[in-house]
């Protein structure tokens, strides 16, 4: 039996989109995400361009102070973070293609 991810995907730094439409898109995102009552986490992938949208993504996740269980960035999503190693297990998530590559381009986000 094949078991659904509870993780979503939200690739907002590989479209045309400036950095605030980028953001709108990621808060709609998490808002959908929580009130779905499915989805666990959500992988936010920023690019590696100049590091501007990255940047502002993980401010605005610690502005959110309390409404995340965790906040992981990519470069520390590895199984020496414990949060990393909880968050993909509760998600279902044993074969993430970024687990342990250090990548700078993305962010997690573990939901309550």
């Amino acid at each position: 039996m094949k078991h659904k991810s509870k993780m979503k995907v939200v690739d907002i730094g590989h479209t045309t989109n400036n950095l605030f439409r980028a953001m709108t898109t990621l808060e709609t995102a998490v808002s959908e995400a929580s009130f779905s009552g499915t989805i666990r986490a959500i992988k936010i992938i920023t690019g590696h361009g100049s590091g501007q949208l990255r940047d502002a993504v993980r401010e605005w996740c610690n502005e959110q102070e309390g409404r995340f269980k965790a906040v992981i960035p990519g470069e520390d999503y590895d199984m020496f973070h414990s949060d990393a190693v909880d968050m993909r297990e509760e998600c279902n998530q044993p074969y993430d293609v970024d687990y342990g590559r250090k990548n700078r381009a993305i962010t997690y986000i573990w939901l309550w």
